[in-house]
Formats: C-alpha cells, sequence, structure tokens
C-alpha cells in the first residue's frame, strides 16, 4: 500500500503543476487574444511589445501592463493614445482576475461592455473614454463593489444607466457626449467627488448632488429639470399624488406615535433631573468660575489674515459655544499626554483670522511647548468626515508636511493642533519687511522643489481618498526652526464651485472650469502654479486689485516676459534660461483648462531635473 503511495505521490505533484500552469496558460491566452482584437492588424507590433505566446506579461514587461511584484499576476492594463481600432471583449481582459486597473483612453476602439465585465471583481479604475464603444451599460456593472473611478465619456453608449448606488467606493463618474437616456444615475452624491453626464439624453428631475456639483455637471441635456438648471419640474401626476396623499397620512399617524413617546421621554427626564439639580447646581458654578479665570488681557481690532496680532488670551475668550469634549490625540509625540482643557487654559496669541477660521500660537508648560492651534468655521463637511479625514492625513506621513497633534469636533466647531512653525510663512519672508531680499535664486527653487515633491506624495497617496490640500497658498507653506519649507493645513478644505476661498484663484472662469472635471487636485496644482509666480516675480497674488495670474499672462503675451521677474533674482545673477524653465512650469500649473495641466507627479519631475541643472551649474563655474 505504502509503494502504491509513493508511485502515485510524483504524478499527483505533476498534477497539480500542470493545473498551475494551464491556469496561468490560460490567462495569457485570454490576455493575447484581448490585444489581437483591439489591435485589428493595423498597429505594428514588434517582438518589444510582448502580448505573444512566447513571452510573460509580468517577467518580458508586456508593453501597458504592471504586476504585482509578489504574486507576478497582472494588476493594470493601460493602453492609452495607441491608436487600437479593433474590438473591445471585456471578457477576455477580466480572465486576469487580479486586474484593478484596465485603461483605454484616446483610441478608436468598438464594440461593447458585456455583461462579463461583472468578472473583473477587483477592477478599481475603468477608465474607456475617448472611443467608439457603444450599446447598453450591463446590470453586471453593480457587480464591481470595488470601483473607484468610471470614465465613459465620448463614446456612443446608449440606453439607461444601471442602479449603481450600491458602488459605496465611486468618486468618479464621467459620463459625458454619449447618448445615455432615462433618468440621472442612481448614484451616491455624498461620496461622489468628480461628476460629468453632460450633453446625453437625461430627463427628469436632477436628484439632491448635495451642493456638490454645479449645473455644467448636467448641461446639454434638455430633458431635466430642477432648481440647479433654472427649469421647473411638471407637476407629479394625480396617480403618484394620490400615493403622495397615502403617505402623508401615514406620515402623521406615526408622527402622533412618535410625539407621545418623546412626551414620555421628556417627563421622566425632568424628574431625574429635579433629583440631580443640587449636584448640577454645584459643577455649573465651577465650570463658570473656571470659564471666567480665562480671560483677555488685551484685545484686536486687526482682522487680517496674515498679521501676527501681538493680543494674548484664552482661545475660549475668542468665541464662546465651546462644549467641552475629548481632544483625539494623533500618533505624533509632541501631543502625547495633551488635554483639552490644556488647550482651554493657555494663554493664546492670535496670529491670524480669516474666511475660514482663527489661528492661534498657544503655550504650554509656562512656554517649553508651543502649539498652533487652527479654529475652523462654516466647514460644510460634517463630524463623521472630518474625523475620517484626519485619521487617514495621520496615516499619511511626508517630512515635508506638517502633521496634526490633535484635533477636537463638535457640532459648532472643530480645532486642529500643530506643533509651531517659528519661522513663519513664504508669505511673510516674499512680501513682508525683507521683501524677499535674503531669498535667493537657489532657496527659491529649492522651496520650490521639496513643495512640489511633497505635494505629489500626498496627492498620490491620498488621490483614491479625494483628499487634496483644498487651500493651497503661500501663507500655507511654513518654514521651521532649521528654514525647511512644509506645507502646513492639507485637506482641511474642501474646494468648491461657488466658494472663492481659493484667493489665488481669482478668476472666475477657470474655478468655475475646474470644479465639475478635476476638483481639488487640480486647483492644487494651479495654486502650487501661483506659488511659483510669486517665487519667480517677488509679488503677492493680489496688488491694487490686479490679480498676479492674470498680469503674468498679459506681459508673457506681449512679449516682455524679462519683465515678471524679480529684479533682485536678476541682479544675483540668477540663470534666465531656468527662470524661464521655471515660468513655463508655472503657466502650464495655470492653464485655466484643467485637461491641460499637468499632475503633480510631472511638475514635481520637471523641477526636480531644473534644480539638478542648477546644482550643477553651481558645483562647476
Amino acid at each position: 500500500m505504502n509503494r502504491v503511495s509513493v508511485r502515485i505521490l510524483p504524478v499527483l505533484i505533476f498534477l497539480l503543476f500542470h493545473v498551475s500552469k494551464s491556469e496561468d496558460e490560460e490567462v495569457k491566452r485570454s490576455l493575447v487574444g484581448f490585444m489581437d482584437k483591439l489591435a485589428a492588424g493595423n498597429v505594428g507590433r514588434d517582438q518589444s511589445w510582448g502580448w505573444n505566446m512566447s513571452s510573460d506579461p509580468c517577467n518580458d514587461k508586456w508593453i501597458g501592463v504592471s504586476c504585482d511584484t509578489l504574486s507576478k499576476s497582472v494588476k493594470k492594463v493601460v493602453l492609452d493614445e495607441l491608436n487600437l481600432t479593433g474590438v473591445l471583449d471585456i471578457g477576455f481582459a477580466c480572465k486576469a482576475s487580479s486586474l484593478s486597473v484596465l485603461s483605454l483612453h484616446s483610441n478608436n476602439v468598438v464594440g461593447s461592455i458585456s455583461e462579463e465585465i461583472g468578472n473583473c471583481k477587483h477592477l478599481t479604475h475603468l477608465y474607456v473614454s475617448g472611443n467608439q464603444i457603444s450599446g447598453h451599460l450591463p446590470e453586471s456593472l453593480k457587480q464591481l463593489s470595488n470601483l473607484k473611478r468610471f470614465d465613459i465619456s465620448n463614446n456612443n453608449f446608449s440606453g439607461e444607466v444601471p442602479d449603481i448606488s450600491q458602488i459605496s467606493g465611486l468618486i468618479t463618474f464621467f459620463a459625458q457626449n454619449n447618448q445615455l437616456t432615462g433618468e440621472v444615475p442612481n448614484l451616491d452624491f455624498s461620496h461622489l467627488l468628480q461628476l460629468n453626464i453632460s450633453n446625453n439624453n437625461f430627463s427628469g428631475p436632477i436628484p439632491d448632488v448635495k451642493g456638490r456639483f454645479s449645473a455644467d455637471s448636467f448641461s446639454g441635456n434638455p430633458g431635466l429639470c430642477g432648481e440647479l438648471v433654472s427649469k421647473p419640474c411638471p407637476p407629479t401626476p394625480p396617480s403618484k399624488r394620490k400615493s403622495n396623499h397615502s403617505s402623508i397620512k401615514r406620515f402623521f399617524i406615526y408622527s402622533g406615535y412618535a410625539v407621545l413617546g418623546l412626551i414620555v421621554v421628556l417627563f421622566v427626564a425632568f424628574k431625574l433631573v429635579s433629583k440631580m439639580k443640587p449636584k448640577d447646581d454645584k459643577e455649573a458654578v465651577e465650570t463658570n468660575t473656571s470659564r471666567r479665570s480665562y480671560k483677555t488681557s488685551t484685545t484686536t481690532s486687526n482682522e487680517s489674515k496674515i498679521a501676527e496680532n501681538k493680543s494674548e488670551y484664552s482661545i475660549s475668550s475668542v468665541e464662546s459655544g465651546v462644549a467641552l469634549s475629548s481632544l483625539v490625540v494623533l500618533t505624533s509625540p509632541t501631543g502625547q499626554g495633551l488635554r483639552f482643557e490644556d488647550l482651554l487654559r493657555a494663554p493664546a496669541e492670535l496670529l491670524g483670522k480669516g474666511k475660514h477660521g482663527s489661528l492661534y500660537k498657544v503655550m504650554l508648560d509656562n512656554g517649553v511647548t508651543t502649539l498652533a492651534v487652527k479654529r475652523i468655521k462654516d466647514w460644510s463637511v460634517d463630524s463623521e468626515e472630518f474625523k475620517r479625514r484626519m485619521k487617514r492625513l495621520d496615516q499619511t506621513r511626508h517630512p515635508s508636511v506638517l502633521p496634526s497633534v490633535a484635533f477636537y469636533c463638535s457640532q459648532q466647531e472643530k480645532l486642529l493642533v500643530y506643533e509651531y512653525q517659528p519661522n513663519g510663512s513664504l508669505f511673510r519672508l516674499l512680501h513682508g519687511s525683507q521683501s524677499g531680499q535674503a531669498f535667493g535664486w537657489e532657496s527659491r527653487l529649492n522651496v520650490a522643489a521639496i513643495v512640489g515633491e511633497a505635494l505629489a506624495f500626498m496627492h498620490e497617496e491620498l488621490g483614491e481618498d479625494g483628499i487634496a490640500h483644498g487651500n493651497l497658498k503661500s501663507t500655507n507653506i511654513l518654514f521651521n526652526q532649521n528654514m525647511d519649507p512644509c506645507i502646513s493645513e492639507y485637506g482641511l478644505m474642501v474646494f468648491q464651485t461657488q466658494d472663492l476661498s481659493f484667493d489665488f484663484q481669482s478668476s472666475k472662469d477657470a474655478l468655475d472650469h475646474a470644479a465639475p472635471t478635476y476638483g481639488s487636485f487640480k486647483a492644487d496644482i494651479y495654486g502650487f502654479g501661483v506659488i511659483l509666480l510669486e517665487l519667480l516675480t517677488g509679488k503677492p497674488v493680489h496688488t491694487n486689485g490686479i490679480d498676479l495670474a492674470r498680469w503674468v499672462h498679459s506681459v508673457v503675451t506681449e512679449e516682455w516676459t524679462v519683465e515678471v521677474f524679480d529684479k533682485g533674482l536678476i541682479s544675483q545673477g540668477a540663470s534666465e534660461e531656468r527662470l524661464l524653465n521655471l515660468l513655463q512650469i508655472a503657466l502650464k500649473c495655470i492653464n485655466p483648462n484643467p485637461y491641460e495641466r499637468p499632475n503633480m507627479n510631472q511638475v514635481a519631475v520637471m523641477i526636480s531635473t531644473l534644480k539638478d541643472e542648477e546644482d550643477r551649474s553651481s558645483s562647476h563655474p
């Protein structure tokens, strides 16, 4: 019996390896079939392309294919702008069960998205924009529970969009320039960051989009109605009115029960409070006495965002309505042991007050520890979303991005605690009393490179979370004790079309254009471009009503480009060629058309290359 087992064992091992090999071969054969249909014989494919049975998609690096380094399974297929004119067979691609990204942007592919798309269980990004794909969208789309970004724009899709509201992680839905019909897709608008369904044949009322999107996202659909497009919807049909009347009647019945229950609860609560009243009164006296001890020693009348007012007072004395609650201390060692009560009792100096809140310098332990506290007001993000963002940001660290030490969140307000940075902001360095005189070209280029690299890292890490900086400007670039720049207040603000909180982007046209397409991330790039202009010109964003970006555009258009640059840089002998190169990068970033702006990775690489040239030039005069 043992001899038989020994003889069978090699056979089993052979079969096991053979089955594993045949599975890999099956995936490879499917991918080759996928490309054969896409290429349709009109694309010259040499051996370097791969995509054949004699090579391996991972080991031999097929064009457009990225693999998981550990499992050696295909993760991404990106075949953008390769002049592919064949037929899309999504079933072949989905044989690669680990596929997370499929992109065929800007080809001329025909065919349709079949029901087999449901087999791509791990798909997170699907981009097929700029092709000739047609037909109805399959019902199996709802099975793609991991899908985050979906772009089918500029094709020939028709019919109604299936219900994909259960895809809770979807943050991008682009379907503009098709022939889609029916009602506006049922999406989770509270989480969606990017939406465009313009130029289709949608009809009916526009749902509540939570104030996140403008009319541009829905334009070119004559059948749509609602407040957002300034077109009233027709009255509800009689049959629906009857149903509504029945629903209203049930609502009042149930409401009566609810009110009755509430009265009982209040009566019980009143009895309990009456018994506890002496104790509560005593606590109230103690609290009020404690609060009265946090008195203002001096006041300020200056509400400038930048001016550092020398008034010293506790945070609690500035605005009322702070309810004591727990302070969430994050992983920074500076915050260990920090309590909310410590912040309230500590003397605080107002550093600036602006549209979205106030910034204080808070001194603890008799001045041994100095913190900066940002007090946020009028922010539309709810408490749970705020907590999610703060915890996600705490997990994403970069040495040139100032981390939060702790945060506090209530219905009335939100507080962010940071380590205080003693050397001020880039704005003050450029436009303060010294007016950038001691801030030379190499230092400015170094700031551009460090901030660009840090912002590119954050965009890459937080792209799928939809967390951009949201309010990038020179006052939010701070310098530590070593004069190293760092980005502060990352992720605090949520960009909205109607919110002109970006004081770098006064051009309403550019702002409106950016919001429905790329939103916060493209606005960050615009903001970074304006910071580059400040570094190059030495001028603030607004001077006597003149917008810096518009002024630079006008000077460059009139071919007086050299007049743009800070005269101090020219007198110091800065390379005019590299000044011009950085100016070109800045102009790309502030392009009014967000589609034509580079991403932050591209910007960071361009500036890094420029800095390398400067470093080589400095070491070899």
